[in-house]
């Protein structure tokens, strides 16, 4: 082979490498890019599923579905009438007066429907001075609620007098704290004033709440040996009202 033809094919064999070179460069280029738009389309799915979880999440209906004291008018201006059982085996026959607390009596049925009240615990006893038995925070802790508070005072006895067999709310200092706390009076108490508003009362099975509550006391080792949560661990484990 002559020497210009041994150029020419050096020549083209040069050429022809620099374009594979340009195809296999020009291939990964595009899987690079393939690559970064693959990834790109990975975290925007991430990102959408997140938002997503975040917005059923956000949207998910608060538990109970009572975000404000309920209109009074749920109360029906009347009386009704139920059961409160404690730890299964202690009912009390209640009555809740719609017609002279329908602020108060309409939070405790509707709270009651909603079952906000199972299996919340009676987190206070007290043995002195007072005798209440206290229900209604699902935390046990004393400071727990619904998620608001209401007011005014409803139906205060006028002689500060809470008679055995009360149902009254608790509240914090304000008058306009209350929330879903009550107590059971099983004694005859008197509570200062402002008072607490009166909106139902127990008309049977005293006995059993004496019996089998009260006269075990108050949790031994607090710092009140009349004031504490009960000795007996006690739970409301159902609520009945018509």
């Amino acid at each position: 082979m002559s020497e210009s033809a041994k150029q020419r094919a050096t020549g083209r064999h040069q050429r022809e490498q620099e374009a594979r070179q340009v195809v296999d460069d020009i291939q990964l280029d595009r899987k690079r890019r393939d690559g970064r738009i693959g990834l790109g389309l990975l975290i925007a799915a991430v990102v959408l599923a997140v938002a997503a979880q975040w917005l059923f999440t956000a949207l998910k209906p608060t538990d109970p579905a009572i975000v404000a004291a309920p209109d009074p008018a749920l109360a029906e201006n009347r009386t009704w009438t139920g059961t409160l059982t404690l730890n299964h085996d202690v009912t009390l026959e209640i009555e809740i007066t719609g017609d002279t607390a329908p602020q108060a009596a309409a939070n405790f049925i509707a709270l009651s429907q909603s079952h906000f009240y199972d299996n919340t615990p009676c987190h206070r006893l007290t043995t002195e001075g007072i005798y209440v038995l206290q229900c209604g925070d699902p935390t046990g802790t004393g400071s727990g609620g619904p998620g608001y508070q209401f007011g005014p005072l409803e139906n205060v006895p006028e002689d500060g007098v809470y008679r055995t067999g009360t149902i009254a709310m608790a509240r914090a200092q304000a008058p306009d704290s209350m929330g879903s706390q009550f107590f059971i009076v099983y004694e005859d108490s008197p509570l200062p004033a402002p008072g607490y508003t009166v909106f139902g009362r127990v008309t049977g099975g005293m006995d059993q709440l004496q019996t089998k509550i009260v006269d075990s006391g108050v949790e031994q080792g607090i710092a009140s040996p009349t004031d504490g949560p009960p000795a007996q661990p006690v739970t409301i484990t159902g609520i009945e009202l018509q």
